[in-house]
C-alpha cells in the first residue's frame, strides 16, 4: 500500500500535472484525433497489404507509395491555401468526412493504375486536415502551452497508433486486410462528425489571435526554408517506420503481421507513457529546439545501425526505442518552431509548407527505400539511411548558427 501511494502522489501526480493549464479545445481536438488515429489501421500495413493481398512487385510497391506522398503534398498545399480562406474549422470536417467515404472505396481497387489514383486522391483529401489543424491548435493554445499542446495531440495520435496496429493484425490475421477499410472509413467520418459537433465557431474560444500587421510570405523566410529542408531529410529517414521497416519485419527478421502490429504498437505506447513528461523537462531547461531536433535526429540515426547488426529481435526492439525516442523529440519541437515563425505571415501558408515537407519525404522515402532494398539489401538501407540522416544534422546545425548571427527566436 505504501509503495501505491508513493507511485500515486509522486510519480501519478507529477505525469498528470504535466497536462495541466491545456484548454478545453485542445483536449477535444485531440479526442477527435485519437478516434479518427485508432482507425487508421490499414497505413502501417499498407506495403504489406500490396504485397501479400494484391500481389504488387516491390517496385509496383514504392510507385504506389509514391503516389501517396504527391496527395499527401497537393492535400497540404490545399488545406494551407483553404485554411487561410475559408478558416480551419470547414477544411477539417470536409476533410475527414470525405476521406472516410475514400477509404471505403480504396478496398474495391486492384489494378495498378486505380491503386495509384485512389491513394493519390485518398491522401490529397486526408491531408488538407493537417495544415487546419495545427493553425486550430495555435488558435486554441496560450503561447507558453504551444508545444505542449502539440505534444498531447501526437499523444492522441501514438495512443490511437498503439492501439490501431496490434487490433490491425488481429483482424487480419482473422478476418482480411478489407475490413480494415471499413474500420479507417467509419472512424474518419465518426471524428468529422463529432468535430462537428463540439468544436462549432459558436462553441470553441479561441486564445491566440496574434496576427501580424504586415505578414511576410513563407516563401520568402530563408531560414525557415533551410529549417524545412532539413525536416525533408528527417522525414525521408523516419518514415522507413511505415513502410520498409515492416517489410524488413516480416521478411528480414521473420516477424508475423500480428508480431509487427505489436512491435508497432510498443512506439505509440512509449510515446503515449514518455512524451509528455519528456517534453515538459525540456521545456524547463535552457536547451533550444533546434537543439533539440538535434539531438532527436542523431538517436534516429543510431537507430537504424541496430538494424544493420543483426535481425536478432533484440536489437530491432532497441532500435524501435532509439527511433521512438528521437521522434518525440523532433516532432514536437520541429512543429513548435515552425508555429513560431507562422506568425511572422500566413498562419496557413507557413504551417501548409511544413507538412508539405513531410509529404515530400513521403514522395520519396518510400520509393527510394524500397528501390534500394531490391538492389541492395536491408543492411546496406539502413547504412544510407544513417548516412542520410548525417546531412540532416548538418542543415540543422548550420540553421542554428545563422539564426544565432541574425538574433532571431530559436
Amino acid at each position: 500500500m505504501k509503495i501505491f501511494n508513493f507511485f500515486y502522489y509522486s510519480v501519478g501526480q507529477a505525469y498528470l500535472n504535466t497536462f495541466r493549464g491545456l484548454s478545453k479545445e485542445v483536449w477535444w481536438l485531440a479526442f477527435i484525433t485519437l478516434v479518427n488515429r485508432a482507425g487508421t489501421m490499414v497505413i502501417p500495413f499498407l506495403s504489406l497489404y500490396l504485397t501479400t493481398d494484391l500481389n504488387f512487385s516491390l517496385d509496383d510497391v514504392a510507385w504506389i507509395m509514391t503516389a501517396f506522398g504527391f496527395g499527401s503534398l497537393v492535400g497540404s498545399w490545399i488545406g494551407g491555401k483553404l485554411t487561410d480562406v475559408i478558416g480551419y474549422y470547414k477544411v477539417m470536417v470536409l476533410s475527414l468526412v470525405l476521406s472516410g467515404v475514400l477509404f471505403l472505396g480504396m478496398q474495391y481497387l486492384e489494378t495498378f493504375n486505380m491503386v495509384c489514383l485512389g491513394i493519390f486522391v485518398l491522401m490529397a483529401v486526408a491531408d488538407m486536415f493537417r495544415p487546419a489543424m495545427f493553425v486550430a491548435l495555435n488558435a486554441y493554445s496560450k503561447p507558453e502551452n504551444k508545444t505542449r499542446s502539440i505534444t498531447l495531440i501526437r499523444l492522441a495520435i501514438n495512443l490511437g497508433f498503439s492501439a490501431g496496429p496490434a487490433v490491425g493484425g488481429l483482424i487480419i490475421t482473422t478476418m482480411s486486410y478489407g475490413a480494415l477499410f471499413w474500420i479507417d472509413g467509419f472512424s474518419c467520418m465518426i471524428a468529422g462528425f463529432l468535430l462537428l459537433k463540439v468544436l462549432h465557431p459558436k462553441k470553441s474560444k479561441t486564445l491566440d489571435t496574434e496576427v501580424s500587421s504586415s505578414p511576410l510570405s513563407a516563401y520568402t523566410d530563408k531560414s525557415f526554408i533551410i529549417f524545412l529542408a532539413a525536416m525533408v531529410i528527417f522525414g525521408i529517414v523516419f518514415l522507413q517506420l511505415i513502410s520498409t521497416i515492416p517489410y524488413f519485419y516480416k521478411e528480414g527478421v521473420g516477424l508475423t503481421e500480428f508480431e509487427i502490429g505489436l512491435l508497432m504498437a510498443m512506439n505509440g505506447l512509449l510515446i503515449f507513457i514518455f512524451e509528455m513528461p519528456l517534453i515538459k523537462w525540456f521545456e524547463n531547461k535552457s536547451y533550444t529546439k533546434i537543439g533539440l531536433m538535434v539531438f532527436g535526429l542523431i538517436l534516429i540515426c543510431i537507430s537504424f545501425l541496430f538494424l544493420i547488426i543483426d535481425p536478432w529481435l533484440g536489437f530491432v526492439i532497441i532500435s524501435m526505442i532509439l527511433l521512438t525516442f528521437g521522434e518525440m523529440i523532433v516532432f514536437p519541437f520541429s512543429n513548435s518552431f515552425a508555429l513560431d515563425r507562422a506568425k511572422r505571415g500566413l498562419k496557413g501558408e507557413y504551417m501548409a509548407l511544413y507538412s508539405i515537407a513531410f509529404s515530400i519525404a513521403h514522395i520519396f522515402a518510400h520509393n527510394v527505400g524500397f528501390h534500394l532494398i531490391d538492389a541492395l539489401g536491408f543492411h546496406k538501407t539502413w547504412i544510407i539511411m544513417s548516412v542520410f540522416g548525417l546531412l540532416g544534422l548538418g542543415l540543422l546545425m548550420y540553421l542554428k548558427k545563422q539564426i544565432i548571427s541574425t538574433k532571431q527566436i530559436i
